[in-house]
């Protein structure tokens, strides 16, 4: 079962990425598509199908972030290139200042939680049982007598009543 919650977080992680991994890899090239699939299975955590990379294109492109065009060279069948647009370069800019923020803090609470962190023992230690004894000072509902209630209170200054 951990084997399969590791694997649903992976795909959950890549597909957090993806679109970032895709506007860095066309960053300050242009790309085709087959070509920029090899590059993104070439690395472990980016490594997707033909069926998810193309929607994810045509997305980008709808969104004006990629521009793409045919381009036939010699004799071989045409390929369509794709190259961030100016909006796309904005956008990967202000991922990637976020990614970068985002594995720093996480680097951060992975090498050291800091001084307000507290392990778990110490949160139950701190929190009262739910079933705990009464106290003088918190007794409870059952222990208190209806002759210990004074709806009256008393006044000691002398005054008649």
């Amino acid at each position: 079962m951990t084997e399969n919650l590791t694997e649903k977080w992976e795909v959950q992680l890549r597909k957090g990425t993806l679109e970032l991994a895709i506007l860095a890899a066309l960053q300050q090239r242009t790309l085709y598509g087959l070509e920029l699939l090899k590059l993104l299975q070439s690395l472990p955590s980016t490594s997707i199908s033909e069926g998810t990379l193309y929607p994810l294109l045509d997305r980008l492109k709808r969104d004006a972030l990629v521009d793409a065009s045919w381009v036939t060279e010699g004799d071989s069948r045409p390929r369509k290139y794709y190259q961030l647009t100016e909006q796309g370069q904005s956008k990967l800019l202000q991922m990637r200042a976020l990614w970068r923020q985002s594995v720093t803090d996480i680097e951060q609470l992975l090498t050291s939680p800091g001084p307000l962190a507290l392990t778990m023992s110490q949160i139950r230690s701190q929190v009262p049982s739910p079933v705990s004894a009464p106290t003088a000072a918190h007794p409870t509902l059952n222990d208190v007598q209806p002759n210990q209630v004074d709806p009256q209170p008393q006044h000691n200054d002398g005054d008649a009543q």
